[in-house]
């Protein structure tokens, strides 16, 4: 079933164009009919556990109920993946042809750079979280990935509950920080040889970890730990997004000696690490060199926020959390 369309106005100040977006997304309400019209990138986001999609003024909505989580474009930018209570599912990008692909209880999905599998995180042979990949049709069994001991395993039957990320209320504080700590999304790089995950063998040392690893060899390396005494609370890397050349990754961290939640980038190895943003921006991702899309608090809610990379300058699109950018 299409969405349904809800034409609504951004309160902008003028015209805003974002290098890197390709086109207008929002606008004020003297010009919102001219933004709906332009040409430019679709930001889908979720509010309230439903999925929408934003083209300039105008908002769809793509999922009737409110049980979904983790959208993410697909290469072409024709379709979606998502979790739909909490397993993997696929729609096109007008909300139509919903179909799941994956039955276990998952971790954010992510898309290989051919559009032909969707990687995800589940409970592995080891009894701990591991990534699978299944085929963006469905209708075969999800194959193991990582960890590599479980690459020759059978795939344990019963999946784990993964961090459920909702928009919710509040967005900065503790319940924050417990949503954000156990959410498992992953991200499969551009290239289709790594995919970046929370946990991996960098655990068995360290109390929290955030790894990267290599499809075709199953070689791990981790980019940010945290701690190692056992205790568990001194911090975490979680939702984790590559830019398009492969060259940087981001994810949200938060470290338990009073820092807030941000964003950080870095390269691909976890070298040369900055701060993108402002205390308590989360789950970035990338549109083109230039422009981020992240959440960040905006008068008092989550919302959908352009990001300058160079400059800073911050534009708020929707209310709502959990970006994906349309390639």
């Amino acid at each position: 079933m299409k969405g349904t369309t809800i034409t609504r106005t951004l309160t902008l100040a003028g015209l805003t164009t974002l290098a890197g977006l390709g086109g207008v997304i929002g606008a004020t309400a003297a010009s919102a009919s001219n933004a709906a019209a332009t040409p430019g990138r679709s930001v889908v986001y979720v509010r309230d556990g439903v999925i929408y999609r934003g083209d300039g003024a105008a908002e769809v909505r793509l999922t009737e109920d409110e049980v979904n989580a983790r959208p993410r474009f697909s290469p072409d930018g024709t379709r979606l993946a998502y979790l739909h209570n909490g397993t993997v599912w696929v729609m096109n990008a007008d909300g139509s042809g919903k179909h799941q692909v994956s039955d276990r209880a998952a971790g954010g999905p992510s898309w290989s750079p051919d559009g032909r599998w969707i990687a995800y995180s589940a409970l592995s042979c080891t009894g701990g979280p591991g990534v699978f990949r299944v085929p963006a049709t469905g209708g075969t069994a999800s194959e193991p990935l990582f960890p590599a001991s479980c690459r020759d395993q059978a795939v344990p039957e019963v999946g784990y509950a993964t961090g459920a990320p909702t928009d919710g209320s509040a967005v900065v504080g503790p319940s924050l920080v417990d949503r954000l700590r156990g959410d498992d999304a992953v991200a499969w790089s551009p290239d289709g040889a790594r995919i970046a995950f929370r946990g991996g063998e960098c655990e068995s040392i360290a109390d929290n970890c955030l790894s990267v690893g290599n499809v075709a060899t199953g070689g791990e390396r981790a980019i940010d730990v945290y701690g190692g005494g056992g205790n568990g609370t001194s911090g975490f890397g979680v939702v984790p997004a590559w830019r398009a050349d492969g060259r940087k990754v981001t994810w949200t961290t938060y470290t338990a000696d009073g820092t807030a939640v941000a964003v950080t980038e870095a390269d691909a190895d976890g070298a040369n690490r900055r701060v993108i943003g402002k205390p308590d921006d989360r789950e970035m991702v990338y549109a083109g060199t230039r422009t981020g899309v992240l959440t960040a608090a905006h008068q008092g809610r989550s919302w959908v926020t352009a990001v300058n990379l160079s400059t800073g300058k911050r534009t708020p699109l929707h209310r709502g959390s959990q970006p994906t950018v349309r390639p």
